[in-house]
């Protein structure tokens, strides 16, 4: 799609990077952090009695598991 905009084919033999340069398109990770901030400015924003805020705040590890797939257990 891009190429098509600039008017290139793929005879051309520019690069994508080149041409994602030339049409201003911004890469994907910065997409996905700035889409990451923003839900998380949303979770602070939120009342600290909201569920989300209060497993936000709760310790971590308080569930200790041992490594590698559980014992059979027999009924």
């Amino acid at each position: 799609m891009h190429r098509w905009m600039c008017g290139h084919t793929i005879k051309d033999k520019i690069k994508n990077e080149i041409i994602k340069e030339e049409v201003g398109v911004t890469p994907i990770v910065e997409k996905l952090v700035k889409t990451h901030l923003r839900w998380f400015g949303h979770v602070q924003r939120r009342p600290l009695d909201a569920l989300i805020r209060r497993v936000d705040q709760m310790v971590e590890n308080l569930i200790i598991r041992g490594r590698g797939r559980p014992n059979k257990k027999t009924i």
